[in-house]
């Protein structure tokens, strides 16, 4: 097994679990808040579409899927398109409404891409330094898990709320 394969793995399971906390919810699901400044499975689901489309995208030096797929005016947000949802405020949160086909759409575009780059990676590529504004110094290996890391908990989250919202 290669580490390619391991991270592949990795970032499959990321798509099983968001399309586990999406597929089949209307919109007044997507955009349920457990309180007036929660997060909604909507958010979650572009929040995390968002990041894995930046990061992956800079270290696989390709233009994001956000503006090449045509996403960013499909989902018409009032945001900048270099926007990840980093540091949104509840009204930010809110703005975030998305039918179940759009989010899917654009995280299985943002998966495709990522799931290519992964496949081209040899176990050498992954001590390749991304970003040396860390001490240490990150490294794509690193970058990547945490790019799955951060998805599998936004996705949780998701999974969550969905469970929140089927007992009302």
């Amino acid at each position: 097994m290669y580490s390619r394969d391991i991270l592949s793995d990795g970032f499959g399971r990321v798509r099983d679990d968001v399309h586990g906390a999406v597929e089949g919810l209307d919109p007044d699901a997507l955009s349920f808040r457990a309180d007036k400044d929660a997060n909604t499975i909507a958010w979650l689901i572009w929040h995390l579409s968002r990041v894995e489309d930046d990061h992956v995208s800079e270290v696989a030096g390709v233009d994001q899927v956000w503006t090449t797929g045509g996403w960013a005016q499909r989902f018409d947000l009032p945001f900048d398109n270099g926007a990840t949802g980093y540091g949104h405020s509840s009204p930010d949160v809110e703005a975030v409404g998305a039918d179940s086909a759009l989010l899917l759409g654009y995280f299985d575009a943002v998966h495709e891409q990522a799931m290519s780059f992964v496949a081209s990676l040899n176990d050498s590529d992954l001590d390749r330094v991304v970003d040396d504004r860390w001490d240490p110094p990150v490294t794509l290996g690193v970058r990547l898990v945490s790019v799955i890391n951060d998805c599998t908990q936004h996705a949780g989250q998701a999974a969550f709320i969905r469970g929140l919202t089927e007992r009302r």
